[in-house]
């Protein structure tokens, strides 16, 4: 796929009906801040890795979205997440649906690349995909009903590369023994992300303290 994003689709509201995205997607959303508990969903990022970015502009008072809602919580499509603790909580806060099955490349990241702490995106694109994305829009008003031109790129820049750091990461994952440990902690996403919207988001209930 080319270093830019080739077409961005906006929709209010939901996502247009019979819209397909085969049988994994990668998903992203922005939101006011990230506390959970203040801060709503603005904004949900959807691509089938094709180069097309469909953008979903989620009100503070329409939370139906029938249609993102069914893509999101179908169990035959995988979910491709960068951080996907954060995401299907916000996802279950704001939408009230869980979503599975899920791949987080932040978790698959620490996994196997283990030569390095730094696992964010924009380190991830680079390393893997020799591609530069700007990470400049990532605080800024996504409540705006009138998103520009910079915060779009920036939200599509934000899915587009998940498909293909999933492969390049799940090739490392097969290749260090760890691809039965990752689904496992995959599974386990949806128990922490309970565990964060009742209260323990910052404790470890595994320590001995």
């Amino acid at each position: 796929m080319p270093n830019n994003p080739e077409t961005i689709e906006l929709h209010s509201g939901d996502l247009p009906h019979g819209l397909s995205f085969g049988d994994s997607v990668a998903v992203d959303t922005e939101t006011q801040g990230l506390n959970l508990k203040r801060d709503r969903l603005c904004v949900v990022q959807l691509t089938a890795g094709d180069g097309v970015c469909h953008l979903v502009q989620i009100s503070a008072n329409n939370h139906s979205a029938p249609n993102l809602k069914s893509i999101l919580a179908d169990p035959a499509v995988t979910k491709i997440f960068h951080y996907a603790r954060f995401d299907v909580a916000v996802l279950k806060r704001n939408l009230d649906i869980m979503v599975s099955p899920v791949f987080c490349t932040k978790i698959a990241s620490k996994l196997v690349r283990t030569y390095t702490d730094r696992h964010g995106l924009q380190e991830l694109t680079k390393e893997l995909l020799d591609i530069e994305i700007s990470k400049e829009q990532q605080s800024s008003d996504w409540a705006s009903s009138e998103l520009t031109k910079d915060q779009l790129k920036y939200a599509a820049a934000d899915v587009l590369y998940l498909h293909q750091i999933r492969d390049k990461l799940n090739d490392m994952l097969i290749r260090e023994n760890r691809l039965a440990l990752a689904q496992a902690c995959f599974d386990f996403l949806l128990t922490r992300v309970e565990l964060d919207l009742k209260g323990w988001q910052n404790m470890d209930i595994f320590a001995h303290s």
